[in-house]
Parts: structure tokens; sequence; C-alpha cells
């Protein structure tokens, strides 16, 4: 969903923390510099912005914390995005391991990630979900100016 007029395109400086539902810590600005975005520039995960965006009117010192599903975060995890590659599809010179990140080119040019879940002589099992996807999340940001 596109952020409203009124939000759309607006510059804000931020402090944010993204953590698994258990509190795990998966990223963070908070004790380092600040990051600045514009909203609906789709630096963030919709519904990270949509959190972002509900923040805004009350400006600069604002702090929320928001328990967010998976469909209001990075979405479900999709068995569909799951795939068993033949060994012999990478190059020999790439080094493969499970949780490794690896990257495709599609026949368009553009260019996908993906995570290598698990792999042996003859597959590799690749998931091309978001990481945090189909997981809950605990987003709590903190408005350092609103410009």
């Amino acid at each position: 969903m596109p952020e409203s007029g009124a939000q759309h395109g607006r510059l804000i400086t931020l402090h944010y923390r993204i953590a698994l539902a258990d509190g795990t810590e998966v990223l963070s600005t908070f004790g380092g510099a600040p990051a600045t975005l514009a909203l609906g520039a789709g630096e963030l995960a919709p519904g990270l912005e949509r959190c972002l965006a509900q923040m805004v009117s009350a400006g600069a010192g604002e702090r929320r914390v928001f328990e967010l599903e998976p469909e209001d975060a990075f979405g479900a995890h999709h068995g569909a995005l799951l795939r068993s590659l033949p060994r012999s599809a990478f190059d020999a010179g790439i080094a493969l391991e499970a949780g490794g990140a690896v990257e495709f080119s599609a026949p368009d040019g553009s260019r996908h990630l993906g995570v290598v879940r698990s792999l042996d002589d003859r597959t590799v099992e690749v998931d091309f979900n978001h990481p945090l996807a189909g997981r809950r999340l605990r987003f709590e940001a903190e408005l350092v100016a609103v410009l």
C-alpha cells in the first residue's frame, strides 16, 4: 500500500531496531549513526514504512515499538521459492556452504539473491525468500528529525 500523499517522499532521520519476536536482534542503528530515508522510496519493507508513516505527524523524538506479523513485515515464507539445483549449475570456484548467500543472474539480466539451506555432492537447496519472510518481528523506531 503506498504512503499517503502527505507522507510520501518525506525525509526522515531515525534510529531503528529490527528483532525477531523472541527478542533476537537482527539489525539496529541504536548506538551508531541514525539512518535517513525517504518514505515511500522502498528503502525499507512496505510494512515497516507504514509504521514510520504513522509516527511522522508526532515529529522528532517520537519512539514506538511495533509487533508485526509476517504479512505486515517481509511476507509469508513461500515453499515455491525453495529450489533444489544441481551442483553443476554452480561454477567450481564458488565456495558453497549452508547459510551462505549466492547470487544468480536471470535471463532478463536481473540479479537474485538466495541462501543455501543445504548441499551435498549432487544438489544445492537454495531459498529465494527474504531471510525474514515468515517471521514475526519487533520493529522499534525513534524519529530524530522529520524534514
